[in-house]
């Protein structure tokens, strides 16, 4: 999922060109596969949930590879080559929604307890690896062709619907799934009691995300128009804030369990850490310390995603799993296609605004996490077991 935008960000400048075309209509490469997506994953959550994780799985990433396919060929031969490209972008995201969200419910269905939140921090920290490799990898294909990335897309989808046949395997579903009322009753019971720390963590993880590929969107800009850095040697430096976002990611996914406490002082340090680093980058201006500066916001991430992956994945049974986390998966991917949209109207009017506003942003998001999450004790069962309000939800609506 991740290669979908990050692979494509260092081609940004040479598109602008080669397709004539704006840095605001580059943009909307990364705008339309996020939409797209956003709009699709509540869609692929409940079907995930009413048939199986891997039905879905399966037939997006075919989608997601013709996609690429579409645009790459597009960019090669066809007239009027970019309304093409969004088109090809267009059916990627649509695959892209029954990727990443759908094998968070998936994973969530394997795991239980502190073994499922230390997978859970694997997944987002391969999500963050793809953050660091796919600048690079873009860069790399990008010498062959400057479309070269776009038909990189088919060969990681088809590697990646191999593994899932051979490796992944899949429990069937013993029980009939619920009707689409009742489904929709369980959900609305479930958000009616925990909506508001459910949509304060949603939002949480949007953020991040926004923050995340906006500045990003900056930093390649600036990379090429003010340092003349290009190719693979920009793809590294874009891949050096996010590969401490994925060990961030991984250890804090290791070592949280199933403490909902930490994970919560987590987020809130996380997103304080964050904004902390965005109000310090006004007074930077040369790159190496610009760079070591934003590495404490992408620290801030990679406390903050774990947590809200662990504490939003275990909130709800197995039958509604698939719609609650794709709904995560569709707020993250709006944070994703606003920020390059958002940034590049920013840094036309103040850069020191870009980031006093960034700052703001991460800033209310902390209070509303600290004020709106609340972590209730667990209390314990004649059998031994966690007996949360979720439990009762569960036994109630499923």
């Amino acid at each position: 999922m991740t290669l979908g935008n990050s692979m494509l960000i260092p081609i940004l400048p040479k598109m602008e060109s080669e397709l004539d075309i704006n840095s605001f209509q580059s943009s909307l490469t990364i705008t339309i596969f996020s939409i797209a997506a956003a709009v699709s994953i509540p869609v692929l959550g409940y079907l995930s949930d009413r048939f199986t994780r891997k039905s879905i799985i399966l037939p997006a990433l075919m989608l997601y590879g013709l996609g690429g396919l579409l645009a790459g060929m597009a960019s090669a031969w066809f007239d009027s080559a970019y309304m093409w490209v969004l088109i090809g972008r267009a059916l990627q995201g649509i695959g892209a929604a029954g990727t990443a969200p759908i094998a968070m419910a998936l994973t969530g269905d394997l795991f239980k307890g502190a073994e499922q939140s230390k997978v859970l921090g694997l997944v987002e920290a391969s999500n963050g690896f793809g953050k660091v490799l796919s600048p690079i990898v873009g860069s790399l294909l990008a010498l062959l062709v400057w479309y070269g990335p776009f038909f990189g897309f088919p060969i990681f989808c088809l590697i990646s619907i191999l593994l899932l046949l051979f490796f992944v395997r899949e429990k069937k579903k013993k029980q009939k799934p619920p009707t689409l009322g009742n489904y929709l009753k369980g959900l609305f019971t479930v958000f009616k009691h925990e909506g508001r720390w459910l949509f304060t963590a949603y939002l949480a993880g949007a953020t991040g995300l926004f923050t995340l590929f906006g500045l990003l969107f900056y930093l390649s800009d600036v990379l090429e128009s003010n340092y003349n850095i290009n190719g693979v040697l920009k793809g590294c430096v874009l891949a050096i804030p996010l590969l401490f976002l994925m060990s961030t990611s991984f250890t804090t996914g290791s070592k949280i369990g199933k403490n909902h406490r930490i994970m919560k002082l987590l987020i809130v340090l996380g997103l304080l850490l964050m904004t902390a680093s965005f109000a310090s980058l006004v007074f930077f201006t040369k790159l190496i310390p610009f760079i070591a500066v934003l590495v404490v916001s992408s620290i801030g991430t990679g406390l903050v995603l774990p947590c809200l992956n662990s504490l939003i994945t275990g909130s709800v049974g197995k039958a509604r799993r698939g719609f609650v986390t794709s709904l995560y998966g569709s707020v993250r991917f709006l944070g994703v296609a606003a920020g390059p949209p958002v940034y590049g109207w920013l840094m036309s009017w103040s850069r020191n605004g870009m980031f006093l506003t960034t700052a703001g942003l991460t800033l209310l998001v902390a209070l509303l996490c600290l004020l709106l999450i609340h972590v209730k004790k667990k209390k314990k069962d004649e059998d031994g077991t966690a007996h949360t309000l979720f439990k009762k939800l569960q036994l109630t609506t499923e």
